[in-house]
């Protein structure tokens, strides 16, 4: 028997969905590029590889398939840093919201204080490119569920159930991209992409393969963290929840969620940034414009920095693009 390709993916994730998450969080207008489907516990995930189908079900009585995305990653955070970077994605219309459902799905209910302030830590399992079905477009799960299966299962996406259900989900896809109009505003139709037209054709052939994920603006958020090891390029502070992680070219204007087009910035030093009233050169120096003094008569804190080479990621392919900056500085800088 030949063993399958290592870049095939054979197995996806169906994955129990609570219906108040997808009806007011998941379908909505501009769709989101990942969400966080958490775990209260903090347990690990290793059902399906990076780049598989992960499917959304919407559990009893509904018992159907509303929408899949494609797994990108699994983290270990502290509940309130999971709001800070997937903000409503995560369920919820506030951090409070969010810890009373978190407290009540954990098993133990620790420190009160932990419970209120977020500081316990859960697993998020992000997903990537999601796409969320209208009710016309459900598909039937026949794939047998047990009473104990809380969470969600794996199941074999080159036969059986799961391949009809993955190739449902890709014919939703392409349905929608044919026909104007197709969907409702809440679930606009997806961009049919080479990748996702191979995957789909794969698929229905039973060898689906792989789709690289794309960075979603969550995901951006924390592989920005971790390229400048959580302090800030200009400043070096530590403190977490003072960071951001800047765009150097906004994604509104066609900058990429890329670490490259990436800074980590305390916050004071990010909205400066996006204003024009500082920047960085494209040999990594911090530049204060002379507006900043003229608009404001101060800045005395951030002159201090003025010319300093920026802290850089390791990894040189992390590094801020060159040619982003030079676009910052001609574009934004106010000099």
């Amino acid at each position: 028997m030949t063993q399958p390709d290592e870049h095939i993916a054979t197995r996806g994730y169906i994955a129990n969905t609570d219906w108040d998450w997808y009806q007011h969080f998941l379908r909505r207008d501009p769709p989101a590029d990942e969400v966080n489907f958490w775990r209260p516990g903090g347990g690990g995930f290793k059902a399906i590889p990076v780049g598989a189908p992960f499917f959304f079900r919407l559990k009893a009585p509904r018992d159907v398939i509303g929408g899949f995305g494609f797994f990108s990653r699994f983290l270990r955070m502290e509940a309130w840093r999971a709001w800070q970077v997937f903000d409503d994605l995560n369920g919820a219309s506030d951090l409070p919201a969010m810890l009373r459902r978190l407290v009540g799905y954990r098993r133990q209910s620790g420190d009160p204080a932990s419970a209120r302030t977020g500081d316990f830590v859960i697993g998020c399992i992000v997903v990537s490119q999601p796409t969320f079905f209208t009710p016309d477009e459900w598909i039937r799960d026949d794939a047998g569920w047990k009473p104990n299966i809380v969470s969600g299962k794996g199941i074999d996406v080159l036969s059986g159930e799961g391949q009809r259900i993955l190739t449902a989900c890709f014919d939703r896809l392409r349905a929608r991209a044919e026909t104007p109009g197709s969907g409702d505003a809440a679930s606009p139709a997806p961009a049919l992409t080479p990748e996702i037209l191979l995957a789909a054709e794969a698929a229905r052939r039973g060898r689906p393969i792989l789709v690289q994920p794309r960075l979603g603006q969550g995901t951006f958020r924390l592989s920005v963290v971790s390229a400048y090891d959580g302090a800030c390029a200009v400043t070096s502070e530590h403190s977490l929840p003072a960071l951001e992680a800047a765009h150097v070219q906004p994604f509104s204007l066609g900058g990429p969620h890329r670490v490259d087009n990436g800074l980590l910035l305390r916050s004071d030093v990010h909205r400066l940034f996006d204003l024009g009233y500082v920047t960085v050169t494209p040999d990594y120096r911090f530049r204060v414009g002379g507006s900043l003094m003229d608009d404001f008569h101060n800045g005395r804190e951030y002159e201090r920095f003025h010319d300093r080479r920026i802290h850089l990621p390791h990894t040189p392919t992390e590094q801020p693009s060159r040619e982003l900056l030079d676009w910052h500085g001609q574009t934004v800088f106010r000099g």
